[in-house]
């Protein structure tokens, strides 16, 4: 017993000078002195869910309940700068070029393919999108985990046109603009998920490239900068630009392909006599004369694939093009 008294003493001995000299070098500060002095690196949660653009505006938006009437499809949906920031001041995605999706298949899901599915929305998915694609009521929103950016009245929340049970998450694959194959996410109206899965396969047989393929909620629900980062999307409840009517994509059921590529452009806008294009920096893509990748025209794969699902094409409108955006009527 006696032999092990030495060197448990001098072991003692060297821990408490090692604990005295670390307390020296560091100035005394213990690991509760750090934290209580830098709060944010101490007691930080990674947020996965939140957008890499801030709110700039809580102010509850006049979107429409279900009494309000879409805007007729032979006139157009304007498609730029519906909800959030302008063309100068929108800021593409921080978010990594090998994006995952947060989401993958469940039981209760659809499958159509490997890599092509549908669901009902999670929760995970839900907590994603309310108050940035989904709207959140004034009452709601101050107890979101995030910082909301699509913000109504009590009453116009109790009268929204989609409901969380209508709407459908999608996961496909694509091959994007490097031909490499990548896994994307989409939200759409239950009633058009089967012609989606069906389309981006087809596409994604053909090898057919797509840059991005997020939710708009990684950009804040901000179609602008949603377009300037070449992001395909669907579902984001708001209204046409300019209107009290609510877009098509507020219900699920339009979506934009390679928007960068294939502009929004209006002709004579509100009588100025100048030809609108959105967004920025695509006004070369606005010469459908022109030959160049990724155009959709009537002689594309994809074109062709949403017009045998019955989907109507922006680029065949009169007053305004939107090349990007194909949108199906539904019951």
């Amino acid at each position: 017993m006696d032999k092990w008294i030495k060197p448990v003493f001098f072991l003692a001995l060297i821990i408490v000078f090692s604990s005295a000299g670390i307390r020296l070098l560091t100035k005394g500060e213990t690991l509760s002195n750090y934290a209580d002095q830098n709060p944010e690196i101490a007691y930080a949660t990674p947020d996965r869910t939140a957008s890499p653009i801030a709110s700039t505006d809580n102010t509850p938006s006049p979107l429409p309940s279900s009494s309000d009437i879409f805007s007729a499809e032979s006139s157009g949906d304007f498609s730029a700068g519906d909800a959030g920031l302008s063309p100068d001041e929108a800021v593409p995605s921080s978010s990594p070029d090998s994006f995952v999706p947060v989401t993958t298949e469940s039981s209760e899901s659809t499958h159509y393919e490997e890599g092509f599915f549908y669901q009902p929305l999670t929760d995970d998915v839900i907590a994603r999108i309310t108050g940035i694609s989904y709207p959140v009521s004034e009452t709601i929103a101050p107890a979101l985990a995030i910082p909301a950016t699509n913000i109504v009245s009590d009453e116009a929340a109790s009268a929204l046109v989609v409901s969380y049970d209508d709407l459908r998450y999608l996961g496909i694959k694509y091959y994007d603009f490097n031909g490499d194959i990548q896994s994307g996410e989409l939200i759409c109206n239950k009633a058009i998920a089967q012609d989606l899965v069906e389309i981006f396969y087809q596409l994604y047989l053909n090898e057919y490239q797509i840059e991005k393929v997020r939710l708009i909620d990684e950009y804040a629900g901000d179609d602008t900068a949603s377009m300037l980062d070449n992001n395909t999307s669907c579902f984001n409840y708001r209204v046409v630009d300019g209107t009290s009517n609510l877009s098509r994509h507020a219900i699920g059921c339009a979506i934009d392909i390679n928007p960068f590529y294939n502009p929004y452009v209006v002709f004579n806008k509100d009588g100025s006599g100048e030809t609108y294009i959105s967004p920025k920096g695509s006004e070369i893509y606005a010469d459908r004369s022109q030959n160049f990748p990724y155009k959709i025209d009537e002689n594309d794969l994809c074109y062709q694939l949403f017009k045998e699902h019955g989907f109507i094409w922006g680029g065949n409108w009169n007053s305004c093009k939107d090349y990007q955006h194909f949108q199906k009527a539904v019951d």
